[in-house]
């Protein structure tokens, strides 16, 4: 509305009591008090308040009911006010009703209906919030699941319905990752089924496009976020493989993002450093930080190398790969200080357990003995000093009496 209520004196119970604009969609709380539809929502739900604004009344039933009469006032009024500048509000379209969405989800386990059933639901779960309540309060995560894990056991994922391209399963996983589950909501992915995770993990390799692939990794990095050891360490290889394979394709941000993230969780688990090792992580990774402009990526992908470092197999492969000494050591300082610390900590793991001769000697020419150096000489974190301070120890009587070490760095070389 700009400033039009300088201009045109706008009645005070057209305003919504907690932005205090003109309701667009006023509906009314269980404590007798009208909201606009939109400030209301989120105020109980993105800001997790259970009481009325006004009253300070315990807000028992979340039900928001539409105000129909206040706006059709308030749409007559923006009728009468058009030559102010005053735009009307459109009708808002109603909420799909849970008669509905019971019906189309059991319409969508019947072959016949599936796919016209899943279209709508996929309609339905993103037009507003109350229509993921709706969904979530009906069980409509176990019907999706449910439809996922039949599609998938078949080979290829589905059949190929409509002009889009799209499967049944990748409409049934666009609406279950829309929901936008609770914490409680994602710990029941892992016992709605033996295994969920080999369901999605198909879904990364099978799907029949890239956005139900980030979606299936997007879902995965949020269960793994609240998912328990023990099904931390029960990590099928191919799991590992897919993610790989995600980075690989560079499907898109959200996607990189999540896989890493994803692998960071995992990765300390059991031996999921060696899995992420043998899928071919290492190369990959490598070869992201040394393109990656995006100082956020570059952070997670030094943060998976390090946790995969720690296994012999990362080590060889970064070792293997001619810019891998060098792009950990370049990053040291340019990204963050988490991912400085992390960087050192690589180096560290190999000058400790893969620091043969040939090694030793590759460290000082690429400059990693100089950079290391350079750490215990600049402000940082004294266990990222200390650690540094320890490497150049360990291999002080080669790389002291090296001829690429500049004199004035065997004067700052630790004793």
């Amino acid at each position: 509305m700009g400033d039009l209520e300088n201009e045109v004196e706008v009645p005070r119970y057209f305003l919504c009591p907690i932005s205090l604009e003109i309701m667009k969609d006023p509906v009314t709380l269980s404590t007798g008090i009208t909201y606009d539809h939109d400030s209301i929502e989120k105020w109980l739900f993105s800001q997790k308040n259970d009481v009325c604004p006004v009253t300070k009344q315990v807000v028992v039933d979340i039900e928001l009911t539409p105000n129909h009469t206040l706006r059709r006032l308030i749409q007559s009024w923006c009728t009468l006010n058009a030559s102010s500048g005053v735009e009307r509000f459109p009708t808002p379209r109603p909420s799909t009703s849970r008669t509905e969405i019971v019906k189309l989800l059991k319409s969508s386990k019947s072959p016949q209906m599936q796919m016209n059933s899943l279209k709508r639901l996929k309609t339905i779960v993103m037009e507003n919030e109350k229509n993921k309540r709706v969904m979530k309060s009906v069980g409509a995560a176990d019907h999706l699941v449910s439809i996922l894990n039949n599609v998938t056991s078949s080979s290829p994922v589905g059949e190929v319905s409509g002009v889009d391209g799209l499967t049944a399963a990748d409409e049934a996983l666009t609406i279950l990752y829309h929901l936008q589950l609770s914490q409680t909501g994602l710990k029941s992915l892992f016992g709605n089924t033996e295994d969920f995770v080999e369901t999605l993990t198909t879904m990364m390799q099978r799907a029949t496009c890239y956005e139900s692939r980030a979606y299936a990794v997007m879902l995965l990095k949020s269960m793994f976020e609240v998912a328990e050891p023990t099904q931390m360490t029960a990590l099928n290889p191919r799991f590992f493989t897919e993610l790989v394979q995600i980075l690989v394709d560079q499907i898109s941000e959200k996607a990189t993002k999540a896989t890493l993230k994803l692998l960071i969780n995992v990765c300390p688990w059991g031996r999921n450093r060696i899995r992420g090792a043998e899928a071919g992580a290492v190369p990959v990774l490598i070869d992201i930080l040394l393109d990656c402009p995006e100082k956020r990526v570059s952070e997670m992908v030094i943060m998976v190398l390090e946790q995969i470092c720690r296994s012999a197999e990362g080590r060889a492969d970064l070792l293997k790969h001619g810019g891998g000494l060098a792009v950990v050591s370049k990053k040291i300082f340019r990204v963050s200080s988490e991912a400085s610390e992390r960087a050192v900590r690589i180096l560290y793991s190999v000058a400790m357990f893969s620091g043969n001769s040939h090694v030793v000697q590759e460290m000082m020419q690429l400059g990693v003995v100089g950079k290391l150096l350079l750490v215990l000489q600049v402000d940082c974190g004294s266990k990222m000093k200390e650690r540094a301070r320890e490497i150049l120890k360990m291999h002080s009587r080669v790389w002291k009496k090296s001829s690429c070490m500049l004199h004035d760095s065997v004067d700052s070389y630790p004793s």
